[in-house]
């Protein structure tokens, strides 16, 4: 049976329907999102857990490793290297950025097989005929499924503008699609995030089990920070600072500011700390965490990832092509470094004694660390010649991760903190700032830079003068390189053209070309538009 754009794809996944009726074929789909299954608590949890393996597959694309670079080179922060994997191409050499892009494909299709998915769940605990839960429970299931389909009509929105609007789940193919208005999403992301804040827990009321408190599980808090972000999307400044004043003031997050967890008696400093495989979550120590999506290492529990992450390869050092260089936990772990920090981060962005450029946090230079190699071990290798471009190029450590089992690495073996009150207080000073209040903007980027300068106040400290976007989306920089989807900032605050054109046009590899407005957003998939025969599915214009 031929499906019908891929909105639906979730349905060649998860319908109950069949192509083929006779009777010794039919089937009683019980592991699956099916009405047949989502009539009791147990069946709605399993589904609910499902969306989380789901969420991971927006990180993880691991036939095409540059996955990860689409959303960082070509704008101002990165560049793709001589070791780019393919995938990327476009989203730096602008012409080639066509409507038969696999990126786009891949964003368009990951988001709509998740409201699909969550379709099912809130259908089915909406559904009257739904007994044994109480009203309760079933508006806390409800809640935390429209949390995830608020977050994938959000990317949608940033990355394509209006798309089709759909809350019932999709039982069989449909092909007469058109896209809603960016209001009608809009307000389709507002009711769904409101309802989730409204009824998903406080983050220390989450469930638990026998490990303790879930706290991976959505919490009001994410719920609130993803509002937050989509009203200034919005242009709703006053909307999104009453969400993230909310989160700051309830008391349940706290900057990092003092060593922690594994490494805490050893090399590093306690902005580095937050981002070691085993102090990012909140159990192990991490304040400052809203929502991290957790990892495990799948040789000790089965499906502890999905699809080997390639973040660890795709920004880190190919430093093991050096001779006298060997693969080791101080130094990342195996990478294979598809993309460099710009030249506008290396050189021109941190002031001197920002934490967040130690050493433990940027790597800029390596020692010789192979002993079976006695005549460089222990010296510095020579920062020069062409190997600064990938081989030894400067790069964060956000996702260092080396498994001496496996030392290969081809999978990434670390969580991914995805909110946390670091980007809170940001989003704050631009919600401030985009309403005039300029005192306020800048407390709450010196909240940020009081934790990142250990001379602050006589070095760090900003003022009121200072407030301008430019200067809080370098902040974010500062404070969220590797961590941020860059370029999804970018398009929403419309600034991706005038920053990528100014501060990363210099690129001796790879260099930026052929930007313009257009790439504000992404084309809609040819395919999707062709496979829609029914009715027109509209391109964004410019493709």
């Amino acid at each position: 049976m031929k499906t019908y754009l891929k909105i639906a794809l979730s349905v060649s996944v998860l319908a109950t329907a069949t192509a083929c009726k006779d009777t010794f074929l039919e089937e009683k789909p019980f592991s699956a999102y099916t009405p047949l299954t989502l009539n009791d608590s147990l069946g709605f949890e399993a589904s609910l857990v499902g969306l989380y393996n789901h969420t991971s597959t927006y990180f993880s694309w691991s036939s095409r490793q540059g996955w990860p670079s689409v959303w960082q080179v070509g704008t101002d922060v990165a560049n793709a290297t001589a070791n780019q994997e393919g995938v990327e191409i476009p989203y730096y050499n602008y012409a080639q950025l066509t409507p038969t892009d696999g990126a786009a494909a891949r964003t368009w299709d990951r988001n709509y097989i998740m409201i699909n998915l969550t379709n099912t769940i809130i259908n089915g605990a909406e559904a009257p005929t739904l007994t044994g839960i109480s009203a309760g429970g079933k508006a806390r299931i409800s809640a935390e499924a429209k949390f995830f389909r608020g977050y994938a009509y959000n990317n949608l929105a940033t990355c394509f503008g209006g798309v089709p609007l759909i809350t019932q789940a999709l039982t069989g193919p449909k092909t007469d699609f058109v896209r809603a208005p960016l209001a009608d999403v809009d307000k389709q992301i507002v009711d769904d995030l409101t309802f989730a804040v409204a009824n998903l827990p406080d983050i220390e009321s989450v469930k638990s089990n026998s490990k303790g408190k879930l706290y991976g599980r959505a919490n009001k808090f994410m719920a609130m920070q993803l509002l937050a972000e989509a009203y200034l999307r919005m242009g709703k400044p006053d909307l999104a600072e009453t969400q993230l004043q909310s989160i700051i003031s309830s008391g349940r997050f706290k900057l990092i500011k003092n060593r922690y967890g594994l490494r805490s008696g050893g090399a590093g400093d306690y902005y580095s700390d937050m981002f070691v495989y085993g102090n990012q979550r909140r159990v192990q120590g991490n304040t400052e965490a809203i929502w991290v999506l957790e990892q495990e290492n799948p040789a000790t529990v089965v499906g502890g990832i999905t699809d080997n992450p390639q973040q660890r390869r795709v920004w880190g050092a190919a430093y093991h092509n050096v001779q006298g260089m060997a693969l080791s936990d101080s130094t990342g772990g195996r990478a294979l470094g598809r993309l460099r920090l710009s030249n506008w981060v290396l050189y021109s962005l941190y002031k001197q004694g920002d934490i967040r450029n130690s050493q433990y946090s940027i790597r800029r230079r390596y020692v010789y660390n192979d002993p079976t190699k006695p005549a460089t071990y222990g010296k510095p290798v020579p920062y020069a010649g062409t190997d600064t471009l990938f081989n030894i190029a400067p790069h964060t450590t956000k996702w260092y991760q080396f498994d001496p089992n496996d030392t290969f690495g081809y999978a990434m073996i670390k969580d991914f903190i995805l909110m946390r009150l670091g980007e809170t207080y940001l989003l704050l000073a631009e919600a401030q700032f985009k309403q005039g209040k300029l005192e306020a903007a800048a407390t709450s980027i010196n909240a940020l830079r009081e934790r990142a300068f250990p001379a602050y106040p006589t070095v760090g400290k900003v003022a009121a003068s200072d407030m301008t976007l430019d200067f809080i989306l370098d902040e974010r920089v500062r404070e969220l390189i590797g961590e941020e989807n860059r370029r999804m900032t970018l398009m929403r605050t419309k600034t991706l053209v005038d920053r990528a054109v100014r501060l990363n046009s210099n690129s001796a590899v790879n260099p930026l070309r052929g930007l313009t407005s257009t790439h504000l957003l992404l084309p809609i998939p040819l395919n999707e538009i062709q496979l829609n025969k029914d009715a027109v599915l509209a391109q964004n214009p410019g493709y």
